[in-house]
Order: C-alpha cells, then sequence, then structure tokens
C-alpha cells in the first residue's frame, strides 16, 4: 500500500507534501485519541463520585458525633456562639468547642472508627475536620483517644506546650495540668513536638514536656480511675456482633450501638432489617428528639442511645409482625443526611413522617441515591400532588408538632387530630422556618453557674489557635516552628515511673519551694526598703524638701540608721552629692 501510494504521489508530482501530509493524519489520529482519553476520565471522575463512601461526601457535618456523655457537658457552636448543654447523638463539626465539668464526661466519634473521650475539668477545640485528617486543641485536662482510622489517615492533638500526631493505630492518653503536656501511649506511637523539637514515644511510656524544662521519659505509671474507664469502655468496640455483619463496611464502626439497643430480622423484600427494642406501643421513628439548627439545615437529635445511624442513614419501613424496622441502606450508597423524612407545614403547626425505602428525599445538598438536591432543581418543576409516603398510612405513623414547639422545644399542645399528610400540601423539604436562639441547642437543659466553663476557656479564639497551629500531614514537617527544619529533642530518661496524680503532687510540691525560695531571696530587699521609708502619723508639717508625700503622709528616715545612712539621707534630700548618687542608690549599693 506504500509503495503504491509513494508511486501515485511521485506520478503526480506531489511528493515535497508528503511530509505535510503525514504529520495532518498523524495530528488528526492523535487528537481522536485525546479525546477518547478525556472522555474515559470524566466517565471515571462520574463513578468515583457515586461510589465514594459517606465519610468520603460528609467532609466535616456528619464525621463526627457525641456517642457519650454524663454530667453538665456543653459546647459552643459556630453558629450559637455561645455555650448550650450538649446531647447525646449530636452531630459536631470545625469550629466547635466542648467544655466538661467537675463530675462530668464524656465521648465523641469520629466515622472512622476513632473514638476520643474527655474527662472532668477539660477543654477541648474543634480546629480541622477533613475526609483524612482531623486536628483538635486540649488547652486543659484530660483526653483518652482510641485512633482506628484507615491507614493513610492522621490526627492531631496541640496543647499549649506541644504538638502530638499519631499516623497509625495508636491508644494514648493526654493530660494538660498548668502548663505541662504529659502524653502515655498505650499501643503504637504518637510523634510529640516541642519548641525545642521532636521525638517518637512508643508503646508503654510516658512523656512530660514543659516550656522551662527538659524532656523526660518514663515508664507509664500506675493506671489510675480514668484510664481504667478507658480501658473498659475501649472493651465495648472489640465484640462483633450481627450488626456488623450485616452493616454496609462504612457504618461499621456504629455497629456497637445497633447490638445492644436491637435485634435483626429477615424481610423478604429488603433482606436483614434492624429493628429496636424497649419502644413503646405507639412509638415510632423521628419522636424521641428534636430538630436543631446545624451547618444550614435542621438536623434530628435523637435522644435515643441507638439513635444515630438509623436517622442518618437509610429508610424506615412497617411490618405488622415486626412493627417498624430499618433498612440500611446498599453497600457503596452510603450517605449522612440530616434526617430522612417528609414535611408538612401550616401555619399552626409542623408535622413529618419517616421516608420508605426507595422513596425521594428532597434536601439541600447531595444526599445519594433517591434524592433530589432542591438547590440545583426548579421548584416548579417538581410535582407535589405526585409525591405519596407509605408510611403515612401507618396508625400513629406521622408526628406532628405546634410551631413553637419546632423552633424552641418547649412543648405545646396541638389541636390536630386529621393525618395532615392527606389534607394539606406536602411541603418539598425542611420547612422554611428562620432558628431563634433555641433552635441552636441539641436539649432544652439548664445549667448550673458553678459548672460553666471558666473565664480562661471563654476567652479561648478558635480562629486564632488555627492561625497559631496548623495541621500538619507530613512527618518531616514542623508544626510549632513553622518553615524550619524538624530537630530531635533530646529527651531525659527517669527510671522511677509515677502516675498521673503523683506527678501533679509533685509539680504543686516544686511550685510551693520555687515560692519559698522566691520569698526567700525578696526578704533582704523588702527588709532594706523598710529601713529606709517607714510611715509616720501625726499632724507635724515637714517642709517637702525634708521627705516625700504619700497618700497625705511623710515619709522618713528611721531614727536609727547608722551616720552614713544619715549623710545619704541628706545628699539624697538636697538632689545628688559628690559622688553623683542619690540616696537610695547608695544604700542599694552598700
Amino acid at each position: 500500500m506504500k509503495q503504491n501510494r509513494d508511486s501515485r504521489t511521485a506520478s503526480s508530482g506531489f511528493r515535497p507534501k508528503e511530509g505535510k501530509l503525514d504529520q495532518v493524519v498523524g495530528e488528526v489520529r492523535h487528537l481522536k485519541k485525546e479525546s477518547q482519553m478525556k472522555t474515559v476520565k470524566v466517565i471515571l471522575m462520574v463513578m468515583a463520585v457515586l461510589l465514594l463512601p459517606a465519610y468520603a461526601h460528609t467532609a466535616t457535618l456528619g464525621s463526627v458525633r457525641v456517642s457519650f456523655l454524663e454530667g453538665d457537658v456543653q459546647m459552643r457552636t459556630t453558629e450559637a456562639g455561645d455555650w448550650v448543654p450538649a446531647a447525646v447523638n449530636t452531630p459536631l463539626d470545625e469550629g466547635d468547642e466542648l467544655w466538661v465539668p467537675e463530675g462530668g464526661r464524656m465521648e465523641f466519634q469520629l466515622n472512622t472508627g476513632t473514638s476520643v473521650r474527655l474527662d472532668q475539668n477539660s477543654a477541648l477545640q474543634i480546629l480541622t475536620l477533613e475526609r483524612t485528617s482531623s486536628q483538635f486543641y486540649l488547652s486543659e485536662g484530660h483526653i483518652y483517644v482510641d485512633y482506628n482510622a484507615p491507614r493513610g489517615n492522621v490526627i492531631q492533638f496541640d496543647t499549649p506546650v506541644a504538638s502530638l500526631r499519631a499516623y497509625g493505630r495508636a491508644v494514648f492518653r493526654v493530660d494538660v495540668p498548668d502548663q505541662f503536656t504529659d502524653l502515655s501511649v498505650f499501643t503504637g506511637s504518637v510523634d510529640a513536638e516541642a519548641r525545642k523539637g521532636r521525638t517518637r514515644i512508643n508503646a508503654g511510656r510516658t512523656l512530660t514536656l514543659g516550656e522551662d524544662r527538659d524532656a523526660e521519659l518514663a515508664l507509664i505509671g500506675r493506671a489510675d480511675e480514668w484510664e481504667n474507664w478507658n480501658r473498659q469502655r475501649d472493651q465495648r468496640f472489640t465484640s462483633r456482633g450481627d450488626s456488623y455483619r450485616y452493616l454496609p463496611e462504612e457504618l461499621r464502626v456504629y455497629s456497637i450501638d445497633l447490638d445492644n439497643n436491637g435485634r435483626w430480622v429477615q424481610v423478604k423484600e429488603y433482606g436483614y432489617v434492624w429493628t429496636p427494642r424497649s419502644v413503646a406501643a405507639d412509638w415510632a421513628p423521628y419522636r424521641t428528639g428534636r430538630w436543631m439548627w446545624r451547618g444550614g439545615d435542621y438536623v434530628w437529635i435523637s435522644y435515643e442511645p441507638w439513635g444515630w445511624t438509623p436517622y442518618h442513614y437509610g429508610r424506615w419501613a412497617f411490618a405488622p409482625r415486626i412493627g417498624w424496622f430499618w433498612v440500611p441502606p446498599a453497600p457503596r450508597q452510603v450517605y449522612w443526611g440530616p434526617g430522612y423524612v417528609g414535611w408538612v407545614r401550616t401555619a399552626i403547626y409542623i408535622a413529618w413522617v419517616p421516608l420508605a425505602p426507595r422513596e425521594i428525599y428532597y434536601g439541600y445538598g447531595n444526599y445519594g441515591p433517591h434524592s433530589v438536591d432542591i438547590r440545583k432543581r426548579n421548584m416548579r418543576e417538581i410535582n407535589i400532588t405526585n409525591i405519596t409516603y407509605r408510611n403515612v398510612q401507618v396508625t400513629n405513623g406521622v408526628t406532628v408538632i405546634n410551631h413553637n414547639t419546632f423552633v424552641t422545644g418547649r412543648r405545646e399542645a396541638v389541636p390536630v387530630k386529621e393525618n395532615p399528610f392527606l389534607s394539606q400540601k406536602i411541603n418539598v423539604g425542611r420547612p422554611d422556618i428562620k432558628p431563634e436562639k433555641a433552635s441552636f441547642a441539641p436539649v432544652l437543659k439548664t445549667i448550673q453557674p458553678a459548672r460553666l466553663p471558666p473565664q480562661q476557656v471563654n476567652r479561648i479564639k478558635v480562629k486564632e489557635l488555627k492561625q497559631g497551629r496548623q495541621l500538619v500531614k507530613e512527618q518531616n514537617r514542623s508544626v510549632i516552628n513553622k518553615g524550619q527544619p524538624v530537630k530531635n529533642l533530646d529527651v531525659k530518661t527517669v527510671e522511677q515511673p509515677k502516675s498521673p496524680a503523683e506527678k501533679v503532687q509533685e509539680r504543686k510540691q516544686t511550685q510551693r519551694e520555687k515560692a519559698k525560695t522566691e520569698k526567700a531571696v525578696e526578704s533582704p530587699r523588702a527588709k532594706s526598703e523598710e529601713r529606709v521609708k517607714k510611715p509616720v502619723a501625726g499632724p507635724a508639717k515637714v517642709p517637702e524638701s525634708r521627705g516625700e508625700i504619700k497618700g497625705g503622709k511623710q515619709t522618713v528616715v528611721e531614727k536609727k540608721e547608722s551616720k552614713e545612712e544619715k549623710k545619704a539621707t541628706k545628699e539624697g534630700l538636697e538632689g545628688k552629692g559628690k559622688s553623683g548618687e542619690t540616696r537610695e542608690e547608695k544604700i542599694e549599693r552598700r
């Protein structure tokens, strides 16, 4: 073929243009191949978006939740701007702050499987939440961390004098008494950085860091009550029941909640489903709790201990022989949502009903299959008359509350007898109701003044903390000394291990001894100043040139001072003497 083509071009006199023709053909083929590659890339990107798991889709809200608390635990959210009572199953977000007062404890859980617990008198700020990384600041108190994220993730905890990072499976605690930071590692390893350098702490060791002292490394001391409580709490997550088997992989970190509070049954249409135990006969999903304004939307806060997963993932259905049951989402179709319900709103009341499997959820965002992002749709295109919800037909399946109750959380009577979904117009998406101050709190609860955060916690500004301590994922980069090479931290080994309580007592004793020494050093100088100036009572008037008037009383030289002191006094009262020194300077020199 090539010979024939060459002969034709030669006979026609076109040989000089052969190179240009081949060049054009080559460019066409290249453009065609490039176009095909772009098409493949687009297809791969679309597939990646569709197949992203829940924790890839929701980088912030929905990735962290309050999983346990006792006592008057409080939180300050970016929306509220003030401290409000915390509640189980409240989603946490960047910029949130937590305070655990005396007698309290709490735990929050990340969707990667990591648990972080705070003891009493602890304050923590959430600085950064990303898909594979997170950053927190412990300004004071005690935390215990069970870090169990996938490989490639990093978790960072900053304190006033240190920055701590874990890159793999690790269990550790951090204590911040006064201006010290104690890091105790039980499993794995943690990188610890101070202003003077960085070191790695392995399991079985405790590192003590302070601003004006050497870093000390010792064996972990005796366990205290806080540590023992955490170890017992850890054991809850080691067991794997039916929930671990039937849940999609993305939700297995929450399996313990479902194992402890319900059972799995098989339904022909949906496969294995979960149904709660110990609920009232007239109970229905999305009834025990309230709607809280978070992240620009109303989010359901369930007061039931198991109420995180079944209300923010999947759908609900009803069967006479089983009752209400929850249908988990299909694998790779796991999307966190504010609350999968349908709405009806009137001037007097708000009503909602749980969505059944495959029913469309109208929300302000992308919530996966069987959902519509109403921000990107023309509302006139949605035919409301075609919207029907199966669970509307379930006896007592619809929840109706007063309009004021929805906003404030205070219970008020609702004069409604008929089913709103059968008599009223369906609301597409959540009701457009402006939140009030009470809407930012997950629960209505009065906190005693003694339990409120102290002033040093109130004054903390999360934005300032984040500017001073940024999240650093690379191990070879410094967090504290920005832009500088990482140095090895000099560590002093201490042979005698001490418990956290013993360390606190030792530091208090050291501070008392230091204060005593400083007082002893200042004592002679104070006595000297007292000899120089002594207040004299009485109405006698002394010429101003002989002394210094303070507070209506005149100070004079003590009568018992030496001749040299009298001479110095005279020189000082008349100004500087021949030596050029004042009275005070001479006394100070002597």
